[in-house]
Order: structure tokens, then sequence, then C-alpha cells
């Protein structure tokens, strides 16, 4: 895959410092009984999974060990099979021990959301429909889940509720009617992408006239997605939501939809079983 855009550097140290303070409070009272030196370590994927993290991983080191150095074996977005050696690091005993969990936890969390996120794009390879997020992150991390999601090959939605304009069925109902609703939005927010939800046909004929930036087709059918393909005629991307799961991919990407975006890669994820371990990797 392409090279991912790193994340803003401020982001990430934010992230560590709070996995940080939150695990070392106010010192690793374990880790001050042992001598500081010198030391190495490992890091192992007890698992088959797509890697991502490293930034966040390595910033938990540096921010304990300035002069820490981390090499790493594999790339952001690798798929790697079970017993891959990902990275050893070089830093001050103390601080490895110390920066161990919090690494580790971003690491296996973000690599889990890639994860993922793989499989759901390889579940649509060979279609035009592409992979999107949603909000449901876990709260702090939505950026970190949202790169993670990138380095598994899915695509980003929204970032949160100031990024683009969403109409959904109470918006619309107070606002009466879907080309109402419309309107107003483009009033007010003229910058931002506007996203309309419908339920049946009629609203998507109505929202297709609004030149709206995406509709949300909220719990159609394989039918009716054919049907609302075949109106949009390519006008507005169409994007599907509610019931996406592993299993359906394959018959929504038939039907030709521009995108499916799917809750589960950011909060259903269990973390990958990831060892880190002192001293020099094997060397086979």
């Amino acid at each position: 895959m392409s090279e991912l855009e790193a994340p803003p550097a401020d982001v990430v140290r934010a992230h560590v410092r709070a996995a940080l303070l939150e695990d070392m409070g106010s010192g690793d009272a374990t880790a001050q009984l042992l001598e500081d030196r010198d030391a190495e370590a490992w890091v192992v994927c007890k698992e088959g999974a797509v890697i991502a993290g490293r930034p966040w991983f390595d910033a938990c080191f540096l921010e304990l060990d300035p002069d820490a150095r981390i090499d790493w074996r594999v790339t952001e977005g690798q798929r790697v099979a079970a017993g891959t050696v990902l990275c050893t690091i070089a830093a001050r005993s103390r601080a490895i021990l110390s920066a161990e969990r919090s690494a580790l936890n971003f690491l296996q969390l973000l690599s889990a959301t890639a994860t993922v996120t793989a499989s759901y794009v390889e579940a649509l390879a060979g279609s035009r429909t592409r992979v999107l997020d949603t909000r449901k992150t876990l709260p702090g991390l939505r950026l970190a889940q949202k790169y993670a999601v990138r380095a598994g090959g899915g695509c980003n939605h929204r970032l949160g509720l100031y990024d683009a304009v969403m109409l959904k069925e109470n918006h619309i109902s107070a606002a009466g009617s879907i080309t109402a609703a419309a309107k107003q939005a483009k009033a007010m927010h003229p910058g931002l992408p506007l996203i309309i939800e419908v339920e049946t046909l009629d609203e998507l004929d109505e929202a297709l006239g609004t030149g709206c930036t995406r509709i949300l087709v909220d719990d159609f059918d394989d039918a009716m997605l054919s049907e609302a393909v075949r109106r949009s005629a390519g006008r507005t991307p169409l994007e599907v939501s509610g019931s996406v799961t592993l299993d359906r991919l394959a018959a929504l990407g038939r039907t030709g939809v521009d995108y499916v975006s799917v809750g589960a890669l950011t909060k259903h994820v269990r973390a990958i079983d990831l060892s880190l371990r002192i001293g020099k990797p094997p060397l086979n």
C-alpha cells in the first residue's frame, strides 16, 4: 500500500502522555527497584495481523527515554504471520519496562482495527465499493483508530460533528422535508459536505434533487440497492449503512454502491496478541 500520512505529532504525544500518566501515576514502583542500564528488547506478533500504530508505540519509549532507538522490521499496513518479530528496542531498562504496557496497548488496538478493516476491504475486492469507518470509536482515540482504518486499506468518513452535515430522520422531520432540510443546511454551512440519509426510494429521488454530496441508504435490501444505483446513475455517491456484515459484502459490491460504512471496524475490536521480551530476538 502507499505510504500512510503521518498522524499529527501533537495528537500522538497527547495520547501517549495520557496513557503513561494513567499507567505510571507518580512513578513505576516496580521499575524503581531495578538498576537503570542500557537494555534491549524485541516484540513478536503471536498471530496473523495487519500492523498499525508504530507512531504511538515509538512515542511511548521516546517519552521516557529520548535516546531510545526502535528498529522496525515491518511497515505500517503490512500483513504479518504469527511469530513475526516486529521490531527491536534499545533504551534504558526502566524506560523499556515502564513504557511496555502502554506501547503494546496502542499497537495491539490499532493493529486490530487495521486487521478487521483489511478483511472487509478484501471481501470487496474486484468491486467499486469502498469501506468507510464511522464515529463509533473509543473515546479520545478517534484519530488513532481512523489512522488504523487507513492502514488496513479503508477510507475515513467524517471526523466528527463539525466537518460535514449529515441529515438523518429526526433532522428531516424537524425541518419538514428532505428538500427543506437540505436548503437550510446549505444556507448555514455552504462549505461543508452534505450527506442525506434516506429510507425509501421516494426519499432517494427527493435527495437526488438537492444536489447533496452523498446519500446514505439505510437498511435497503439488495434489490432496492440495485434500483437506487440505477436511479442515481452516478450523479451522487451512495453509501450503505446498517446491516453491513462480512458475509453480505460480496452482494453489496455487486449492486455497485460506492461505499459501505462499518461501525464494527472501530467498536468491535479484539486486541492482537503481542509480546515484548527483554534481550535479543532469535536469529531465525
